[in-house]
């Protein structure tokens, strides 16, 4: 005890002595810089040394104290930890040796937190003395090697266990699928198909499975470490590194609670104002409130509202959803916003041609149009395509943009009621009355079954060639026949040849340039020579 004292005392005095020239000199003279060195025994962090004291670098002050800490577990010397104030800074002792000390260079901090600093290596100094003594009982590690075992069988356990629930819900689940499904029917037709809903549950049980071995995995192996000295820092840091990670994830979903409470009620005002603003549509749409909006521009119109309130809504409410502030979403917008810069000029250019058909009334479903070299009848006014069916039994899609910057023939719009106009033009020659032309023209479309009589067809001189006059019969075909208009000119074709053959006259067409020296025609007689046979549509009623 004696020893001990004046050992102490010594050590005192020299503190007292050097530690005035240490002050001094650091007010004076600049701290030498030199890289942070981490003092660790036993596997397990105890301080962080940062500045130069005594002459000491903190690398040398690390390995000096490491150095006495080792010295003193290995002995049989006291092994209590001990912290005393000197000055502004504090000593460390283990048993009567000093074994390091902290400083407010270390920390750059005031007093309290230096001594709070010193307390809390001093409590991390005595958990490595008694993990010392606990690593040198063979009692101890037995009965931690026992509950390391224990704890294996139970995870082996826990582990066969949920194979076992996991096999047992694959073979209960297709059971309760097929029994809740059949009862949602709709006359008898079910409503889910568990045929593609099967392979999706079953990969969420595999996850949930794999999700439950991972955790038992992480915590049996946090456990076996924490049972040893050695390890013991390791499993301490698995286990506060879940903690921590439960921790934040729980603080960012009660942080992010306000701003989706927010953005949810924008969506819900949204919401409201979409529906709103549809009634409001559909009762300006009413005939004499506004005349561009009516049944045909009333869809699209609302959809386009609702659009706009949308994207509002999505702009205002963007600022309040979780992760709206993080480098990834701002890295996402700007790679969507590069997408959309990059390819979205056509698609832009088909939309505001489909806007302007649909506004404009260009066209509508039902009539009989002819664009640029294809004719047929609308099927579909869409935002980026236009689909007509020809009578040739093609269905022929047409971007918007072509449609808008081509010259477009509605047969459909000027007629009197449902139909569509069909014309055809033949030449003939000058020596051939005009009169009977019209007249031969005019019975062969009043041959053509389709063909309305009021309004009556007629017939244009469109002009007076070189050669010969130009003709053109124009009528009205009926919708309602079950024939296309390619079919309806194909039999007024026929009867025009059959009329013009009756009566003698040749047709010169396209092109008139002389008198042949026999007549072009075909007399009644060779109508139907073989293998051409009458047929009861081409006969006149």
């Amino acid at each position: 005890m004696g020893n001990r004292f004046f050992a102490w005392c010594a050590s005192l005095l020299l503190a007292l002595i050097l530690l005035p020239v240490q002050a001094q000199a650091a007010d004076q003279v600049a701290i030498i810089s030199a890289e942070p060195a981490q003092l660790k025994v036993g596997n397990r962090a105890i301080i962080t040394f940062q500045a130069t004291l005594l002459g000491e670098t903190p690398a040398a002050r690390a390995q000096r104290a490491e150095v006495v800490i080792r010295e003193i577990l290995d002995g049989s010397a006291d092994g209590r930890v001990s912290v005393d104030a000197i000055q502004d800074s504090y000593l460390v002792l283990l048993g009567d040796r000093r074994a390091f000390i902290v400083s407010p260079q270390d920390l750059g901090a005031t007093d309290a937190d230096v001594k709070q600093a010193a307390e809390a290596a001093a409590q991390r100094l005595r958990q490595v003395v008694e993990e010392s003594g606990q690593a040198r009982s063979v009692r101890f590690l037995l009965i931690a090697a026992g509950l390391s075992c224990a704890a294996t069988l139970l995870y082996l356990l826990l582990l066969k266990c949920t194979g076992w629930l996991h096999q047992k819900a694959l073979s209960w689940l297709p059971k309760r699928m097929r029994k809740h499904t059949s009862a949602l029917r709709i006359g008898q037709t079910p409503l889910m198909d568990t045929s593609n809903l099967y392979p999706l549950v079953r990969r969420l049980l595999a996850l949930l499975r794999w999700t439950l071995v991972a955790l038992l995995t992480y915590e049996w192996l946090t456990f076996v470490l924490q049972r040893f000295p050695y390890t013991r820092p390791w499993g301490e840091s698995l286990n506060k590194y879940l903690i921590s990670l439960l921790r934040y994830v729980l603080d960012g979903m009660i942080a992010a609670i306000p701003g989706l409470m927010i953005a949810v009620l924008i969506f819900f005002l949204a919401r409201g104002f979409s529906a709103f603003s549809k009634r409001l549509l559909e009762r300006l749409s009413r005939p004499g409130t506004i005349s561009w909006l009516n049944q045909e521009t009333l869809q699209p119109t609302t959809r386009l509202t609702a659009l706009a309130i949308w994207l509002f809504a999505l702009a205002m409410a963007y600022p309040y959803l979780p992760g709206a502030g993080t480098e990834a979403f701002k890295g996402l917008s700007v790679l969507i916003g590069l997408m959309i810069s990059l390819g979205a000029s056509s698609v832009v250019g088909q939309a505001a041609a489909g806007l302007i058909l649909t506004y404009t009334r260009t066209l509508r479903p039902g009539e009989f149009v002819r664009i640029g070299e294809h004719e047929g009848t609308v099927t579909e006014v869409g935002m980026f395509t236009t689909s007509i069916r020809t009578g040739l039994g093609e269905v022929l899609t047409l971007p918007n943009s072509m449609i808008t910057g081509s010259v477009t023939k509605n047969y459909s719009r000027v007629v009197q009621g449902q139909g569509y106009v069909v014309d055809t033009t033949v030449t003939i020659g000058y020596d051939t009355p005009w009169r009977q032309v019209e007249a031969m023209l005019l019975e062969a479309a009043r041959r053509t079954p389709g063909v309305v009589e009021a309004p009556a067809p007629q017939v244009f001189q469109t002009a007076l060639s070189d050669f010969y006059p130009e003709y053109r019969l124009v009528a009205q075909a009926v919708p309602s026949e079950p024939r296309p208009r390619a079919e309806l000119l194909t039999v007024l074709h026929a009867n025009i040849q059959d009329v013009f053959n009756e009566y003698g006259v040749q047709i010169m067409s396209p092109h008139y340039l002389a008198d042949p020296e026999q007549e072009k025609r075909v007399p009644p007689e060779r109508w139907y020579t073989a293998p051409a046979s009458k047929q009861h549509k081409d006969e006149q009623p």
